[in-house]
C-alpha cells in the first residue's frame, strides 16, 4: 500500500535529482592555456594574444603557462593526461601534434588519439636568416659560402623535429651545404644566439624574428612560401631565390584531451573561429602582418 508521505517522497526525489545532476555552465573558472615552448617564440606569442581575446569571448580568464621540453612534448603530454574537462588547452604546433609522433616514434609520451582538436588558429612562413656578421645577402650568396666552408656554419632552431629543424635539413638537402644543426628549447633563446654571432644561420616562424629583422638585427635571406610575406615585401620567396623544392608553412590551433565533452569542444571551437576572425585581434597583434588566418 503506497502512502501519502512516500508519494510526496517520491516526487521530492524527482524533483532534486535534476539539481544533484546539474553542471555549471562551462567555463566558470580559469581556463589554463599550454604552450610547449618557451616564450617569445611564435607559439608563445599567437597564444597570449589568442589568450586575451578568448577571455573576452568566454567571460572567463585564461591564462598562458609555458612548459617547454622534448620538441614540444613535455607540455603537450601533461594536457593529453590532464583532466578532460575544457579547463587545460594545449597550444599545438606542427611539430607537437603531427612531425614529433614519426619523429619518436614508440618513445612518444602520448598518442594522436589522446587529444582532441579545438581549433585551428593560424598558418605562417618561415624565414631562412642569418647573423649580420655573415657576409651574405641572397640565399644564392649563403648557399656559395657554406659550400666552401662546409660544416662550418652553425643553423640554429628551435628544437628537434620542429618545422624550423626540418626546414633547415631540406635547405641543405636541396643545396647539398654542410651545416651543424643546434637544436634550442624555444626561438627566444635560439634568437639571441643567432643576434651574437654564435650561431650564424637560422631559420624561424616569421612572426618570431620580424621584428628583428625590420629592426636590423638580423638579415632576412628568403621566406619559404610561394607568395612573398607583406610584412617583409622586400624579402624574396625561396622559388625566387632559385629553390623553389625549398616550400615550408607552418600551422597553430588548440588541442583539449580527447574524453572532454562534445559541448565544451564546440564552444572553445566556435569561440577560436570567432578571434581569428576579429578586428581587433589583428590590431592587436603587430605582428599580425605575418600571420596567414586559418
Amino acid at each position: 500500500m503506497i502512502t501519502r508521505r512516500a508519494t510526496l517522497a517520491a516526487g521530492a526525489s524527482l524533483l532534486a535529482a535534476p539539481a544533484l545532476h546539474a553542471q555549471p555552465a562551462y567555463p566558470n573558472r580559469t581556463v589554463r592555456l599550454i604552450v610547449p615552448f618557451t616564450p617569445a617564440g611564435t607559439t608563445d606569442i599567437a597564444a597570449r594574444i589568442l589568450a586575451e581575446r578568448l577571455t573576452q569571448r568566454l567571460g572567463q580568464q585564461v591564462v598562458v603557462e609555458n612548459r617547454p621540453g622534448a620538441g614540444g612534448n613535455v607540455g603537450s603530454d601533461a594536457v593529453a593526461k590532464a583532466e578532460p574537462d575544457g579547463y587545460t588547452l594545449l597550444m599545438c604546433t606542427v611539430s607537437s601534434s603531427a612531425i614529433n609522433y614519426s619523429l619518436y616514434g614508440a618513445r612518444m609520451p602520448y598518442k594522436p588519439e589522446d587529444l582532441a582538436a579545438a581549433g585551428l588558429v593560424l598558418k605562417v612562413p618561415n624565414a631562412i636568416f642569418v647573423t649580420n656578421s655573415l657576409p651574405v645577402h641572397t640565399l644564392k650568396e649563403l648557399v656559395d659560402y657554406a659550400k666552401a666552408r662546409p660544416g662550418q656554419l652553425n643553423n640554429g632552431s628551435s628544437g628537434l623535429g620542429t618545422s624550423l629543424h626540418l626546414t633547415g635539413e631540406l635547405l641543405k638537402t636541396v643545396t647539398g651545404i654542410e651545416m651543424v644543426h643546434v637544436p634550442f628549447r624555444g626561438a627566444g633563446p635560439m634568437l639571441q644566439e643567432v643576434i651574437s654571432g654564435r650561431i650564424q644561420v637560422a631559420v624561424d616562424n616569421l612572426p618570431s624574428v620580424l621584428g628583428h629583422i625590420q629592426d636590423g638585427r638580423l638579415r632576412a635571406l628568403a621566406v619559404t612560401t610561394e607568395v612573398r610575406s607583406p610584412a617583409l615585401p622586400d624579402v624574396p620567396t625561396t622559388a625566387e631565390a632559385g629553390y623553389p623544392e625549398i616550400l615550408a608553412t607552418a600551422w597553430f590551433g588548440v588541442q583539449v584531451p580527447a574524453r572532454t565533452p562534445r559541448p565544451i569542444i564546440e564552444r572553445l571551437g566556435t569561440a577560436i573561429d570567432a578571434v581569428t576572425k576579429e578586428p581587433a585581434t589583428r590590431a592587436n597583434s603587430p605582428n599580425w602582418a605575418a600571420w596567414r588566418p586559418a
